[in-house]
């Protein structure tokens, strides 16, 4: 019955707490949807930005301990644990930060536009349209383990995890295309369920080591293809290293919030209109997390703790109990939560529950990726890099084509990687060190443009170079880290993008004129005010780069006797001037 009682209350809470479709009376008398048009609060907001960062609990620390436990390296998890909670603070804090200066979304896509060059913005729009492909990838396959893992079949044939993985993707994508509003509410009722249930199986686990009512488990655990030894001080550097960069997949969140703060109301949270009247002795910190810019700021909050806390809870009660991926047939958390709940009367009610939510939520994940897709996709037409028919936006706000392109790619590569999470694992989170490292850059000019001569700009420069510079360590070591399992394969696609994106650019199908953008923007991406106007100037200034290369690439062919006609210049972008772009 406890167990019931549980589940009902968590529920209960989740309907309680979970967004509605706000409605108001417009002037033709019909009532017109604010959510399912596009704009989002706060608890929408953590949703459709935070799921994919709050899901991570469920496979991160599984792969990262997947480094090590084959070497008896899991008593030294602590040190990537370290790494993990070190780049949730640095990263972070500078997004939080950063949404105050790019809030009108677009994330480090918009910030190297306007304070970098062309080329980077491109190198963003490609990377990150690979990376939200990978997240839906990662989250469908880390699904589908779950759900195996209700069973014992963590082992089960591949053709099982990939057949789970794509019927997982396909909900999530039924339910995108069916707009935000609706999108919001279901995976908000998740997340709550989530919180309740994860906290009473962290305090079971507590209880269980403490008391002995939970034992630790037999030595079950699968090894993997390479054979337990005692590695030497060369191989134990190197797998830290490979467990450090598989703890910090999750970080894709920071983008997506930035990315999507398009689509949030520039209004006040309730929370923060509460505290503006009760406690106004803090009104520096309230006026931080007022409007649009509040709300993703209080949603990207979470990212500075949640990463390395919930990492080092796993990894410590996964040494402890000693359990893994594939121990006992389940997942590392499918162990923990068979753990944590077997303390409770209706424990093997919550289990099977905690699985089947695991599930969901992890599917749910997917929408994070789709609505960014959506955020990201319509720029790239503006600027010539997608076709003009992959931009349409339907009546509830939702960018239908975007979505199912992705959804398609993403079945695609479920398939190619054979339904293995693991295998997986190595193309997802790596390009997204790219962004952050650009926007770390980008900040660092907005300090010494903006910024008087002393101290503060001097340090912030300083903060946003050593951001840029971790961001890079971070990149490189992704691809060298998970080199064997597949980091050159992912070196050798995006530079095959990158290349293709500048093709696309070059040729007739990636010229834009003045009217063309605007059509884009205003007719089919129905996108108005401050954020229309700062697209279109992106636009113009992308199509300054474009004729750039294409007069190089006439001057190379004049050296060997080929004459191209020339194309009359685009119209001139101008420098940036945010007095121009205001709603």
């Amino acid at each position: 019955m406890f167990g019931i009682a549980v589940l009902v209350l968590a529920i209960a809470l989740g309907l309680k707490l979970a967004p509605r479709d706000s409605h108001h009376q417009a002037a033709d008398g019909k009532k017109s949807h604010i959510q399912t048009a596009g704009q989002i609060g706060l608890v929408a907001a953590v949703a459709l930005f935070g799921v994919d960062y709050f899901s991570s609990f469920f496979y991160a620390t599984g792969e990262m301990m997947h480094a090590l436990h084959p070497l008896g390296l899991q008593s030294y998890a602590w040190i990537p644990v370290l790494v993990v909670g070190l780049v949730n603070l640095i990263f972070g804090a500078l997004y939080i930060y950063a949404l105050g200066i790019f809030n009108e979304g677009g994330g480090s896509y918009t910030a190297s536009m306007r304070y970098l060059w062309p080329v980077l913005s491109l190198i963003v729009a490609v990377t990150l349209l690979v990376d939200y492909v990978m997240t839906v990838v990662v989250s469908a396959l880390s699904g589908a383990d779950q759900f195996l893992s209700i069973t014992n079949n963590f082992g089960a044939p591949w053709f099982v995890h990939f057949a789970i993985g794509a019927l997982l993707a396909t909900l999530t994508w039924f339910i995108t295309i069916r707009g935000r509003g609706e999108s919001a509410r279901t995976v908000f009722m998740l997340l709550t369920m989530f919180g309740v249930l994860t906290v009473l199986m962290v305090g079971g686990l507590f209880y269980g080591a403490i008391s002995g009512a939970a034992q630790r488990m037999p030595d079950l655990a699968v090894i993997g293809e390479e054979a337990a030894h005692a590695p030497s001080v060369g191989e134990a550097l190197f797998h830290l290293l490979i467990a450090s960069m598989k703890g910090v997949v999750a970080l894709t969140g920071l983008e997506a919030m930035s990315n999507g703060i398009q689509f949030v109301r520039d209004e006040d949270a309730k929370v923060i209109q509460w505290a503006k009247r009760r406690l106004p002795r803090y009104g520096k910190l309230w006026k931080f997390y007022s409007g649009k810019v509040g709300i993703g700021r209080m949603v990207q909050s979470s990212f500075l703790f949640y990463g390395g806390l919930t990492t080092a809870i796993a990894a410590g009660f996964a040494v402890h109990f000693n359990v893994f991926d594939g121990t006992a047939g389940r997942s590392l958390i499918g162990n923990l939560a068979f753990l944590g709940f077997s303390v409770f009367s209706g424990g093997n009610v919550l289990f099977g529950a905690y699985q089947i939510l695991s599930v969901l939520l992890l599917a749910a994940a997917s929408m994070t990726a789709f609505q960014d897709t959506q955020a990201t996709a319509w720029r790239d037409v503006a600027i010539g890099e997608i076709p003009q028919f992959v931009c349409y936006r339907d009546a509830k706000g939702t960018f239908t084509r975007s979505v199912t392109a992705t959804w398609i790619v993403s079945v695609l590569i479920m398939f190619l990687v054979g339904g293995s999470t693991t295998r997986a694992v190595p193309f997802y989170g790596v390009g997204v060190f790219l962004p952050i490292g650009i926007m770390a850059l980008a900040i660092r000019q907005h300090v010494l443009h903006t910024f008087a001569p002393g101290r503060v700009r001097r340090w912030g420069a300083v903060a946003a170079m050593s951001a840029a510079v971790v961001a890079g360590i971070i990149f490189l070591s992704q691809l060298f880290a998970r080199w064997e399992e597949g980091g050159w394969a992912v070196l050798v696609t995006f530079t095959v993008l990158f290349s293709g994106a500048h093709v696309i650019l070059m040729s007739r199908y990636g010229k834009r004129t003045p009217e063309t953008i605007k059509y884009i923007v205003r007719e089919r991406a129905r996108v108005q005010g401050g954020m229309a106007s700062i697209v279109e100037w992106q636009s113009l200034r992308m199509q300054e780069y474009r004729h750039e290369l294409r007069e190089a690439f006439s001057r190379l062919l004049m050296r060997v006797g080929v004459q191209r006609p020339v194309e009359a210049a685009p119209m001139s972008a101008g420098p940036y001037d945010p007095s121009r772009h205001l709603d």
